[in-house]
């Protein structure tokens, strides 16, 4: 579903040139939920643009469903849906009103909106926020309306970036049951994070990237077999550790 190949990236800061993503390639089928993992400046946010297509790559592509991003951007946002802490909500709109105004940039139909803001309702135990004001939501109600929102035109792509920063404990289980209900729904699922306790929990495949370039990549046996660590959090340690990385 997602294919990315070969990426780069370079910008140009006080002259210089800087590579922050360096020929990364990897692929996210439907129902997967895949890992880009990394610590703060491994390429992770730069890669997460590009397969959004907010980026145009150096060299390489991305494809989504076999459409190569450059070709069709239009059609390719279409395809999908961002979760992030980053993005708010409508202070003065409510759920509900905020919802339909988002099905309405997707040209999604007027009653199937309405059907399918019911069904999310009920799914993320939105009902009793429904006709409530944004402004007026805790934090992890704003981020299940954030969750409702990625779904309204029901991508068949889901990019959750730092799905769980500033989030309790409640609020991070609605996000984890949110990627269940994904999962369910055979959606392909990009996570991009640097909680790696959280995407061990929740991640079929992983791709760690360091200093731009993808230096592991696999299921969690498979990077355990690599690397010799148990833990991700361990891989990483050895990974910044390692003098060829320093």
């Amino acid at each position: 579903m997602i294919h990315a190949n070969q990426l780069v990236k370079k910008f140009s800061i006080r002259g210089e040139s800087l590579i922050a993503v360096n020929e990364v390639s990897f692929q996210v089928s439907k129902g997967e939920v895949y890992g880009l993992l990394g610590p703060n400046g491994a390429g992770k946010t730069t890669t997460l643009r590009m397969v959004m297509g907010l980026l145009e790559p150096d060299s390489g592509w991305v494809s989504i469903d076999g459409k190569v991003t450059s070709n069709d951007s239009m059609e390719h946002r279409k395809m999908l849906g961002l979760i992030s802490t980053n993005d708010g909500v409508y202070p003065w709109l409510s759920v509900r009103e905020m919802l339909m105004y988002f099905a309405d940039l997707y040209a999604v139909d007027l009653a199937l909106a309405k059907v399918r803001i019911e069904e999310l309702a009920k799914l993320l135990d939105m009902e009793s926020i429904l006709d409530q004001r944004c402004s007026t939501l805790s934090t992890g109600q704003k981020q299940r309306v954030t969750c409702a929102r990625g779904l309204m035109h029901d991508p068949p792509v889901m990019l959750l970036d730092e799905p769980t920063r500033g989030l309790d404990v409640v609020g991070s289980q609605t996000i984890f049951r949110f990627i269940e209900l994904l999962k369910e729904r055979g959606k392909a699922i990009l996570l991009s994070t640097h909680r790696l306790d959280e995407a061990e929990r929740v991640c079929d495949r992983f791709g760690l990237l360091h200093h731009g370039h993808m230096q592991y990549e696999g299921t969690l046996v498979d990077l355990q077999n690599a690397t010799g660590q148990t833990h991700l959090t361990d891989m990483f340690i050895q990974l910044i550790q390692s003098p060829a990385n320093a």
